[in-house]
């Protein structure tokens, strides 16, 4: 493989996939800062935002999503339940089993979560990049994109 301009060399590839892998992670704390998460753990969090992007479910169907035990999923799903973020219903198909959802309470505090994340970030973008600055950041954004699209 040669080194021409088309190819960056795989020293300053692997360098520059290490800056953007912290970076990434720095944001995410930045953004994490914003929204207040109170004392939910991460894998409480993922459970809200799976419940939220695939909908209801059971416990035994999320402890397989989110590769945890289904004794640790109970433990996360009866915390959340306590902060009246989740509740259960029967599943009409079996008894047995619970169906998880999202309460109101947790759609609007995920709602005003982001909010204050965006907020952050659209007042940080425009107090510390120039309109040029900020055109090159939308550029590298859609590189990021395709980075991660399929």
């Amino acid at each position: 493989m040669s080194n021409s301009p088309d190819r960056p060399r795989p020293a300053r590839t692997s360098a520059l996939a290490e800056d953007l892998r912290l970076l990434i992670g720095k944001l995410k704390r930045r953004l994490r800062e914003q929204g207040d998460h109170g004392d939910l753990t991460p894998s409480q969090v993922s459970v809200l935002l799976r419940l939220e992007k695939a909908g209801p479910a059971t416990v035994s169907s999320l402890a397989r999503s989110e590769g945890m035990r289904p004794q640790s999923m109970s433990s996360a799903i009866s915390a959340l339940e306590a902060a009246g973020l989740v509740s259960g219903k029967p599943d009409p198909e079996d008894g047995r089993q619970t169906i998880m959802s999202l309460t109101d309470t947790c759609r609007d505090w995920i709602r005003v979560g982001r909010a204050a994340r965006q907020d952050w970030l659209t007042r940080t973008i425009t107090a510390r990049l120039s309109p040029r600055e900020q055109d090159e950041l939308a550029a590298a954004v859609e590189l990021l994109k395709r980075l991660i699209d399929d």
